[in-house]
């Protein structure tokens, strides 16, 4: 990554900062509007607000590494989760995310190298009778084959 995209991004990361202010609790959500502007938190983001608003990075760090919600690594556009818990999986949740891993050309869960995708395996998405389930964006898809898998992510692309 060259200098000029990351002067670009810390611009935009104060610019982003610039509409918060210093008021107790706001540090949550401060977190969760990162997370949904750049789909990842990053370091330099944590450090700024830190600087900014007087708050230890430790403290910063504890709370974005806590919630699921909140990631450190970078996300990509779209995220995917497949479930895998007990009635999924019996179901063929297995093969679901296995069609994903190969249509993604991924060896595991992660986030793909262009950044459009994330696949993320999930213990259980809470509606089992539709197992076996795989949520694309927040939207679910139930009853899943594999070869639904293809037609449902190409449009994403």
């Amino acid at each position: 990554m060259g200098n000029s995209t990351v002067i670009v991004e810390i611009d935009k990361l104060d610019q982003f900062l610039d509409r918060y202010e210093v008021r107790q609790g706001m540090l949550i959500q401060i977190l969760l509007d990162i997370q949904s502007e750049f789909n990842w938190i990053p370091f330099e983001a944590m450090d700024r607000i830190s600087k900014r608003f007087q708050i230890p990075l430790s403290q910063i760090y504890r709370v974005a590494s806590f919630y699921k919600a909140m990631s450190l690594t970078p996300k990509g556009r779209h995220l995917l989760r497949v479930c895998l818990g007990t009635a999924c999986h019996v179901r063929g949740g297995k093969r679901i995310m296995e069609k994903a891993q190969q249509f993604l050309a991924l060896q595991g869960e992660g986030t793909t190298q262009d950044l459009k995708f994330t696949l993320e395996r999930v213990n259980c998405l809470g509606c089992c009778a539709l197992g076996p389930v795989m949520v694309v964006d927040g939207e679910y898809h139930g009853h899943m084959t594999t070869s639904e898998v293809e037609k449902i992510l190409e449009p994403c692309q």
